[in-house]
């Protein structure tokens, strides 16, 4: 198999413009059965002033990675799985990644903390974050497994 087709991606927080606030639809990704996690930040154009963008919670704070045993439970930040620092006004249309080892002890959900965008001269800040797994048990057979609507191979 095509290295690329023995992954599975999820959207983490679908691709919107915020400004000054939460973004929505932050969900989390399930790892049973997957040794490895790429969270994957893209950033659009933004229109901040200068200063943080985009942070976990507060956009002055580094957007990180938390787990969770449950889907619905309490998640808690998972060691060294944040960025350097908050997503900068001037970073627009960059990618951003969070590698995660899941062979190590993991909890079983995983998801970003609270995306938020600071305040815009009009719009705010553009954000999609996917999760990208990798390096499963078993690999995924079809569309579903690799979390496609459709898969076409040419």
């Amino acid at each position: 198999m095509i290295e690329v087709q023995n992954m599975k991606i999820a959207i983490l927080t679908p691709p919107q413009l915020k400004d000054d606030g939460d973004f929505t639809g932050n969900t989390y990704v399930d790892t049973a059965g997957w040794a490895h996690l790429r969270v994957l930040f893209i950033v659009g154009t933004t229109d901040v002033a200068a200063g943080d963008a985009i942070g976990s919670t507060a956009e002055g704070t580094a957007p990180f990675v938390e787990e969770c045993d449950t889907a619905g439970g309490a998640y808690t930040a998972v060691t060294d799985a944040a960025l350097a620092d908050a997503i900068q006004y001037n970073e627009d249309d960059k990618l951003f990644a969070i590698d995660i080892d899941l062979a190590k002890t993991h909890k079983r959900y995983m998801r970003v903390n609270a995306p938020h965008s600071a305040a815009g001269a009009v719009n705010g800040s553009n954000l999609a974050i996917v999760g990208m797994l990798s390096r499963p048990s078993i690999g995924p057979k079809d569309a579903e497994g690799q979390g496609l609507t459709e898969w076409i191979v040419s």
